[in-house]
């Protein structure tokens, strides 16, 4: 199946803190608040939605698409991608501009304080899913400067094309009229318990109003799980049992990386969330979106610890 991912590209630069912000913040004192918290690690790390997804889907066989506007610090990273089995070549420079920057710090919770300068993902409304000389059967429309959110859908609907609805951080930046008008032409929406939250809350939909808009809700629930919803069913998906916790960044990315390639093989709903929970876990044992790594055969193995799998992805080994 034939998937381009749009979306924002970045590096991630992360930080632990070893406490809890909870301890450190005065919710009476919000108004001025004023923190600085000293860390006690950092790494660099490559990262952003869009191949963050790409990286899982890739792990498990697939050749994903990336079409996004990056920096002229993104050489090393491209060479990367491309070793991993990610189609690079819809990734645009721009001159005398940064690939966009992630700052995030952990605490021992698993808290996350984030910001994030946007950098040459600023301009990714240059470009255009109308320029593709093929079209694809699914376009991702994940996290990226809102005025290419808002193109790729108008353009997906005016030609036809599938695509999954992933509004994730920039949630906070749309208008409910804008969420309400690209979920009504999406197939997929994916989002987490909390940003579900805010999507109803701004388009003042319920769970039955927004199926009634989107064929495929998926939302994600963190340590409990995922929930589906399709054609008047649901299905609940179980976390996979971690070996241990080390860093949530890109989680729910890799969730999607992994359910992406089910849909890809047309495996049912609820292996497809399956495989991505899996997937999940995987990301979520080492630090940053694209340091875990398994071979298909592993993957396979530790699925079926876990869940009935009855041969189903035998099509993964092949």
């Amino acid at each position: 199946m034939d998937i381009l991912l749009t979306g924002s590209v970045a590096y991630d630069y992360l930080m632990t803190f070893p406490g809890l912000f909870k301890e450190q913040i005065l919710p009476e004192r919000l108004a001025s608040i004023s923190l600085s918290f000293l860390v006690d690690s950092m790494s660099k790390q490559r990262g952003g939605v869009a191949p963050n997804i790409a990286y899982s889907m890739a792990l498990l066989g697939e050749r994903p698409k990336v079409m996004a506007t990056v920096g002229e610090d993104f050489g090393d990273y491209r060479v990367w991608l491309e070793s991993k089995g990610v189609d690079t070549t819809l990734m645009k420079v721009v001159p005398g501009l940064f690939t966009a920057s992630f700052f995030a710090t952990t605490d021992q919770a698993s808290a996350q304080i984030a910001s994030f300068y946007p950098g040459a993902m600023g301009v990714a409304s240059t470009q255009s899913v109308k320029d593709l000389t093929s079209k694809p059967d699914l376009v991702i429309v994940s996290p990226n400067a809102p005025a290419a959110m808002m193109k790729f859908p108008a353009e997906c609907r005016e030609l036809g094309i599938k695509y999954l609805y992933d509004p994730s951080q920039q949630v906070l930046r749309l208008e409910g009229s804008e969420l309400a008008r690209d979920m009504e032409g999406a197939y997929f929406l994916f989002c987490n318990d909390y940003e579900f939250g805010l999507i109803s809350k701004k388009t003042g939909w319920s769970l039955d109003q927004i199926l009634d808009h989107v064929q495929v809700l998926v939302i994600t629930r963190g340590k409990d799980g995922a929930d589906l919803y399709m054609g008047g069913e649901s299905v609940h998906i179980p976390t996979v049992p971690e070996d241990e916790i080390v860093d949530p960044t890109g989680v729910g990315d890799a969730f999607r990386g992994g359910f992406l390639a089910g849909y890809s093989h047309g495996f049912d709903w609820k292996l497809c969330g399956e495989i991505g929970s899996l997937a999940a876990v995987y990301c979520l044992e080492q630090r940053g979106p694209q340091s875990h790594t398994y071979t298909r055969e592993e993957f396979v193995k530790r699925f079926r610890k876990h869940f009935d799998d009855a041969g189903k992805l035998d099509a993964f080994l092949k």
